[in-house]
């Protein structure tokens, strides 16, 4: 098949971005690895290996979250904050995330520790974002991080202080319930060999799961053909 001219972003590859996308995207949707991507490649009578196809992953997949963030629907100002455990090189890392009342993804750090730092970190990023208002309540659970890090971050004057912080367990259902959409990705990739190269994968696992969850303006998120067109745009590719 004679390779079309595409953005700027696909210069240098040997493959059709269409394909590219279609890669990247099998692999942050569903609950793939890399050699199953491979072998799907394969059936469509495309060849990739499954190290080109992590290339890509690592490539496109945080360009896709970073694209698609100004076309994100507003969030509530009601937030659920809590973090998961991620494996990376056999050691635990520290998947802070945070939702609204409607399971809206808000936005999401990985960390190294569980500490104070990196909470105040994912309120930082959250707060730096238009489409997230200021929140008039912060449920957690009852770990005395959130307990320190809520507090600092009213003094420094990124989060209002009539901002309410609500340690109920039981209200973080729905957190605990969206923590396994991504949970079920990384347990097929069975783990990360570098901290770097999970964060940018975790940021294209965090875009594709808005994108399901019908968080772009204008896009179903029950509507996969929709979804693919929407993405497509994002990278300037025609449908």
């Amino acid at each position: 098949m004679k390779k079309t001219p595409g953005p700027a972003m696909f210069k240098g590859r040997q493959t059709e971005p269409l394909f590219i996308l279609c890669a990247v995207r099998w692999y942050l949707r569903y609950s793939l690895s890399f050699r199953d991507v491979e072998e799907l490649l394969v059936e469509r009578g495309l060849e990739a290996d499954h190290t080109t196809i992590w290339r890509w992953v690592q490539r496109y997949g945080p360009e896709l979250e970073q694209r698609l963030r100004r076309h994100l629907k507003p969030t509530n100002k009601s937030w659920r904050v809590d973090e998961t455990y991620v494996a990376v090189q056999g050691r635990w890392c520290y998947l802070y995330r945070a939702i609204d009342s409607t399971g809206a993804t808000i936005d999401f750090v990985l960390s190294a520790l569980r500490d104070a730092d990196a909470a105040k970190r994912l309120f930082r990023k959250a707060l730096a974002d238009p489409s997230h208002p200021q929140p008039r309540v912060i449920n957690t659970d009852q770990a005395p991080i959130y307990g320190s890090a809520i507090p600092d971050i009213k003094k420094e004057g990124t989060l209002r202080r009539r901002c309410r912080h609500r340690p109920v367990q039981y209200l973080n259902n729905i957190l605990e319930q969206d923590h396994r959409a991504i949970k079920r990705r990384v347990k097929a990739k069975q783990g990360f060999r570098e901290f770097h190269a999970a964060r940018r994968t975790i940021q294209g696992y965090e875009a594709m799961h808005m994108i399901r969850k019908g968080q772009a303006r204008w896009v179903n998120g029950s509507d996969v053909r929709q979804q693919i067109q929407f993405i497509n745009k994002l990278f300037e590719l025609a449908v």
